[in-house]
């Protein structure tokens, strides 16, 4: 992609998630990940309906008439986006791929952290780890994200959850507000994500794309991983083949959200054909 069309896919990014974000999202995001408690802010005069038990007694003694304790949340946070840039991440069959999905949630994420004065960080990942780019704050630094995660050409064709979790454990050590978003195609990663949702407010949102499950009749049909590169035939004309392709996906999608919540981890499912503002904000709205 050369640079003027990079450009202009960054902005028309930024256009549309920052405009979600300043609409929708920054308010429930605010709500729905804390800050790290309650600090001290200042003493004030004692008003009809405050509580007595913020009473500053020693202030209150000093001055000669009551003043109250005010203290507001501690809020500065650290946002963490780990992005899964694997082969199968660029598959997308009803115009939006799982790339571009997963570009435009890291944008509303990033914006919506950005409004509320939070740093923003990623891990872009594959079987390798592609780009680490440290949390920072400021609209550049957002922007910088999003061109990464359209530009990005990747080392690795595999996905590798377990070495980006491990890559994100050490070297984030203090608390983050962590979205790790995949199409998992990936095993064997379970323990490490319930350290990370030990240590971490993690987060998982998964990519998923109508072929994923139902694939078309058209006879044969050529079939090849975008991670190993294997080619096989299929026969999609039998309903046989459909119905055993459709069950071994469910499956896989099933023992997922029964990991997710054996973990403890929040998560929902981001569809490439249809809006994600609703699953992200119901995300939201349940934590809030």
């Amino acid at each position: 992609m050369d640079t003027s069309e990079l450009l202009k896919r960054v902005r028309r990014v930024e256009i549309k998630s920052r405009g979600l974000s300043d609409r929708i999202f920054s308010g429930s995001y605010h709500s729905a990940f804390k800050g790290r408690g309650m600090a001290f802010s200042e003493n004030r005069e004692y008003q009809h309906g405050d509580e007595i038990r913020s009473i500053n007694w020693n202030v209150t003694a000093r001055m000669g008439t009551p003043y109250l304790k005010v203290f507001e949340e501690e809020r500065e946070l650290t946002v963490f986006i780990i992005a899964d840039v694997s082969g199968s991440i660029d598959l997308g069959t009803r115009g939006s791929t799982k790339r571009d999905t997963i570009t435009e949630l890291a944008a509303v994420l990033g914006f919506s952290a950005l409004g509320n004065n939070d740093k923003v960080g990623a891990i872009l990942f594959s079987d390798k780890i592609e780009k680490f780019i440290p949390p920072k704050k400021g609209r550049s630094h957002v922007l910088r994200i999003i061109r990464e995660l359209l530009d990005v050409k990747s080392e690795g064709t595999g996905t590798d959850v377990t070495m980006a979790l491990d890559h994100f454990l050490s070297a984030m050590k203090k608390r983050t507000v962590s979205f790790l978003l995949s199409d998992f195609r990936d095993d064997g990663f379970e323990q490490l994500l319930k350290r990370a949702g030990r240590k971490h407010d993690f987060v998982a949102l998964r990519l998923d794309d109508p072929i994923d499950k139902e694939i078309p009749s058209v006879g044969f049909l050529p079939v090849k991983d975008p991670e190993t590169g294997n080619e096989d035939w299929i026969w999609s004309s039998s309903k046989k083949a459909r119905t055993k392709y459709k069950a071994a996906e469910l499956k896989r999608c099933d023992g997922l959200d029964k990991m997710f919540s054996r973990a403890g981890i929040d998560h929902t499912v981001i569809r490439t054909d249809r809006d994600y503002v609703k699953p992200l904000m119901q995300l939201f709205d349940k934590r809030g």
